[in-house]
């Protein structure tokens, strides 16, 4: 057990490392799209970092199964370098008994993935379409600066500043079209005070209450043109009324073990082959590891990587595919996963030394001379 937990402790702590490199890669990426949406006035700042953290099991769920891989390469590469372990098959460790250890990890960052992909990404991504949407609900009011003008389509709206106590919009500036006679009709309103009201009683019903303040409608110069002085003034605001959560990352394992959808069927097949391909992994990752000292542990680090871009290539081909119908849902993605069971196999063959070497044919040694 002390040998387990010293090689446990080198790829777990691995692992933790290349998921978490791989994870601020992401996320330096993702972050920057969602700057774009709140400058755009199409997300509040104050739901950037909530929203990017709901997705974090999203990513780490496709992340894990290639860190876990790269890590049994950088952890077991540096053990054959510093020659730990010629140390453990000189003390009587086969490689058989290595793979039965190397499973024995595969087998926590398994149930730590099944974890992940069938009940907590889901869950995170849920709540994420929840946000998402609340977000879409707003309207640009709802991201008003004092100072500073903020266009949503047609309508350009300007505050100067909050009320200490109310929370008022005041100073307010609108510039819209209104449909009249057919015709769009430029609008510009001015009030004192303004405040977003909505009707929850009434599907979230939205109105600008302006007060204290003048309308004018038309082309200056016209004979078309009113100015209209009021008290009170209410304009519509048209929302975006809040739909079903159908996002296949959203749905629950549950509800996707009956669907028939295909989409639905790739989303179950994807979340089960994310967990199926770590143990597989683990033994490409086992073989591939073995290296001469004067290779470098970085020597298998290129063919590991591709097979690693192949497999999860060949698995969102596959999902995309099955989404289309190109391909039954009754083979789904087992098909890929039966393939690299067998270079599976093949490597960890050739890492055990099962294949026979032919014997080396030696020049008859019992030559002598004749009479």
């Amino acid at each position: 057990m002390k040998l387990f937990r010293y090689l446990a402790k080198e790829v777990l702590v691995s692992t933790a490392a290349v998921t978490l490199i791989l994870l601020l890669v992401i996320l330096s990426g993702r972050i920057f799209n969602y700057l774009g949406r709140v400058a755009d006035g199409r997300m509040s700042f104050d739901f950037l970092f909530i929203l990017l953290g709901l997705h974090v099991p999203s990513f780490i769920q496709v992340i894990l199964p290639l860190a876990f891989s790269l890590s049994l390469l950088l952890a077991y590469g540096r053990l054959y370098i510093e020659n730990e372990m010629s140390i453990l098959f000189a003390s009587g460790i086969s490689k058989i008994k290595l793979a039965g250890y190397t499973l024995g990890i595969a087998l926590f960052v398994t149930a730590l993935s099944a974890c992940i992909n069938f009940w907590i990404s889901p869950t995170f991504e849920y709540k994420a379409q929840e946000i998402t949407q609340a977000q879409d609900q707003l309207t640009a009011f709802d991201f008003l600066q004092p100072g500073k003008f903020e266009s949503a389509g047609q309508r350009a709206t300007y505050i100067e500043s909050f009320t200490n106590n109310e929370g008022w919009m005041e100073n307010m500036f609108v510039s819209d079209y209104t449909n009249k006679n057919h015709q769009l009709v430029p609008t510009q309103t001015l009030a004192r005070y303004g405040e977003l009201v909505r009707f929850a009683e009434h599907d979230g019903l939205q109105y600008l209450v302006l007060k204290d303040g003048v309308r004018y409608q038309g082309k200056p110069g016209t004979a078309n043109y009113t100015i209209t002085t009021f008290d009170t003034y209410a304009l519509r605001i048209e929302d975006t009324p809040a739909g079903e959560i159908t996002a296949e990352e959203a749905q629950s394992t549950l509800s996707l073990l009956n669907a028939t959808d295909p989409k639905l069927v790739a989303e179950l097949q994807w979340r089960m082959s994310l967990v199926i391909m770590v143990p597989i992994l683990a033994i490409i990752g086992l073989s591939l590891s073995q290296v001469n000292p004067r290779q470098g542990r970085f020597f298998k680090m290129l063919p590991a990587i591709v097979l690693l871009i192949a497999y999860l290539g060949l698995l969102i081909w596959g999902r995309t595919a099955i989404e289309k119908q190109t391909i039954p849902t009754q083979l789904g993605l087992w098909w890929v996963h039966g393939v690299f069971i067998m270079i599976a196999t093949y490597t960890f063959l050739l890492f055990n030394q099962v294949f026979s070497r032919k014997a080396a044919k030696l020049p008859n040694s019992t030559g002598g001379r004749h009479a």
